[in-house]
């Protein structure tokens, strides 16, 4: 008997005393999830997802349409930028007149090709506000995977509140599941190595959220 005869025959003898009639596992199990915690207003809501970003060590701005350009290019000088790697569809005028060298994102560029770009700017497809997370999902202004984990600066941002959404339950309705979905909550860090926390080893060390509004 090999070990897979074996696996397969604990599994029959731990279903033998289950009814032929019974209900598969996933109609059996109810699925009444709160769809969120508490009730909050839309202001309320964008307020808890900008406290739990910061919790998470992520920088949070928050500014207007025509305040976005000159936030960008002030983000990028602080962190010292000489170049910047550009979704294809991030809107133009996000970035304005930034004294950087853009980077356009292309299939072709290698991981230490990335590595040498100081930051990337992105938008996203939806932000949780009860985690605190925001999620990527290959959208044109967003860009391929790679181009948000190598660059150690990712200024991501955020409309409010056209794609800010209470609970995780939620921000899975307006997914599509089949995209590269990539989710985020606060610079990449691990404390796998005597609980000391080091950030920057998956993905950027450095995570600024803009939190746009339309006025």
């Amino acid at each position: 008997m090999n070990s897979r005869e074996r696996i397969l025959g604990r599994v029959r003898r731990a279903l033998a005393d289950v009814p032929d009639d019974a209900r598969p596992y996933e109609e059996a199990v109810a699925r009444d999830y709160l769809r969120e915690h508490g009730q909050r207003s839309v202001a309320q809501t964008v307020d808890l997802l900008a406290e739990n970003l910061a919790d998470y060590r992520a920088r949070v701005h928050r500014c207007t349409d025509g305040e976005l350009p000159g936030l960008v290019a002030r983000l990028l000088s602080a962190h010292g930028s000489g170049s910047v790697v550009v979704p294809p569809g991030l809107p133009t005028g996000w970035l304005g007149a930034v004294g950087t060298t853009l980077v356009q994102d292309s299939a072709a560029s290698t991981a230490p090709e990335l590595d040498r770009v100081d930051s990337v700017v992105t938008g996203c497809a939806v932000a949780v506000a009860e985690t605190g997370t925001i999620v990527l999902d290959g959208s044109p202004d967003q860009g391929r995977r790679r181009i948000t984990l190598v660059p150690d600066h990712h200024i991501c941002v955020v409309r409010v509140p056209d794609q800010v959404v209470s609970s995780v339950p939620e921000a899975l309705e307006r997914l599509d599941p089949t995209r590269p979905l990539t989710w985020i909550s606060g610079p990449s860090a691990t404390s796998d190595i005597e609980l000391d926390r080091v950030e920057g080893v998956h993905g950027p060390r450095t995570l600024e959220v803009v939190l746009l509004s339309g006025s």
